[in-house]
């Protein structure tokens, strides 16, 4: 069996940065495999999303499920709440350098992750500008240039982040569901900033969900890739490069046995962009997914022929 993944890594709390990171870095350099990260370079606020207790069917059934206390820790869990929040960005200095010059991909994933994931949709168009325009000092402080791409917090998108990050000059962003890249279509509007979206389910989603075992995701995810059409794979450096780096290595080794290429995103959408008349055009959508708390953004049916 062969078949091409992108590895999409995102690092959405200062636990994640600072020792996710590193102990992904060892795994995906043991193993040659180069892989996309992208970081959340604010103040981690992770202890407010207790509130998405009220806000979001299931979430408590998840965080019971995943075992989120022990993965996170209690530090953690209280930040923004009776900790104060720590900026994620300036915690490790030379961190997103170091993972650069490992050959992996570098993007953002956003200032507040929290804020993002919860209140997109309220946001004005100045609000998502700033927070972008945050994450991308923070970002330009560490690496010397700015971020050409972004990853949305929580898979959640709408017409007006997608406008701001079309403006502020972005490759390509991968802040939705999917099947395959495409142009989204927001109502009437269709946005030009190509969208490469995660298209294989989650570990924290499906661990526990119907009795899944690691190793049940693992023979999913190699069952998708034998269909022969490119898969991306978001992980999170709390969980894969936490408590369960050692099921991360076997699916890589599996993925290896069985000759599949890795990509970095950047790469995929630099080929795709290419032809980008050849991009379907897809709307959006906000929808619940198995195994996932509240609503995602999701790609619909791509539409007859291209733009």
């Amino acid at each position: 069996m062969a078949g091409r993944l992108g590895l999409k890594i995102d690092v959405d709390t200062l636990e994640g940065y600072l020792k996710g990171v590193p102990a992904l870095l060892d795994i995906l350099g043991d193993q040659g495999v180069q892989a996309s990260f992208f970081l959340a370079l604010g103040p981690d606020n992770s202890g407010r999303a207790i509130w998405r207790v009220f806000r979001h069917k299931g979430f408590f059934q998840k965080m019971w499920r995943t075992r989120a206390p022990a993965i996170y820790g209690l530090r953690t869990m209280f930040y923004g709440t009776l900790l104060p929040a720590p900026l994620i960005g300036t915690a490790a200095p030379g961190l997103a350098a170091r993972i650069a010059a490992a050959g992996h991909e570098v993007g953002l994933h956003g200032y507040d992750h929290v804020r993002w994931h919860d209140r997109l949709r309220s946001m004005s168009a100045g609000e998502v500008t700033r927070e972008i325009s945050r994450a991308q000092e923070l970002f330009a402080a560490q690496m010397g240039k700015r971020a050409a791409a972004f990853a949305a917090p929580g898979w959640q998108c709408s017409e007006t982040s997608r406008a701001v990050l079309q403006a502020q000059g972005f490759l390509y962003a991968s802040d939705t569901r999917g099947t395959a890249p495409y142009l989204p279509r927001f109502g009437g509007a269709v946005s030009r900033l190509l969208e490469i979206p995660t298209t294989l389910p989650t570990l924290d989603e499906l661990l526990g969900f119907n009795g899944c075992r690691p190793q049940d995701f693992t023979e999913l995810v190699l069952s998708r890739l034998a269909r022969g059409r490119p898969q991306v794979l978001t992980i999170h450096a709390e969980l894969e490069g936490g408590p369960y780096r050692q099921e991360f290595t076997r699916l890589l080794r599996r993925c290896r046995q069985n000759r599949v290429e890795f990509f970095r995103l950047e790469d995929w959408a630099r080929e795709l962009l290419q032809e980008p008349a050849a991009l379907p055009v897809a709307a959006v959508s906000s929808r619940r997914l198995p195994g996932r708390a509240g609503r995602v953004s999701c790609q619909e049916a791509p539409e007859a022929g291209p733009l």
